[in-house]
């Protein structure tokens, strides 16, 4: 199955601990052999270079609360508030 993302919306953490920044996105993802796309979340780490590190589907998180965190600056600026279908 090959599917490509789009990412749509995305925070990252403003002082990361480290060169590399855990990011929140909202994404549509679109798979191949399927008519109509999907949406949904993700956490991903962002290299120092600026690219996306996919890990097939796992980002480690240090804690919830570093997650919570996204996730409620997500909803400030607007678009944590959608719902994927299932």
């Amino acid at each position: 199955m090959a599917v490509r993302v789009q990412v749509l919306n995305e925070v990252s953490d403003p002082n990361p601990p480290g060169d590399w920044r855990l990011c929140f996105q909202w994404c549509r993802y679109i798979d191949l052999e399927q008519k109509e796309p999907y949406y949904g979340y993700r956490f991903i780490w962002r290299r120092p270079d600026g690219s996306l590190q996919a890990a097939r589907g796992q980002a480690r998180l240090m804690s919830i609360e570093h997650g919570r965190q996204l996730m409620a600056r997500a909803e400030k600026e607007g678009w944590g508030h959608h719902e994927a279908e299932v």
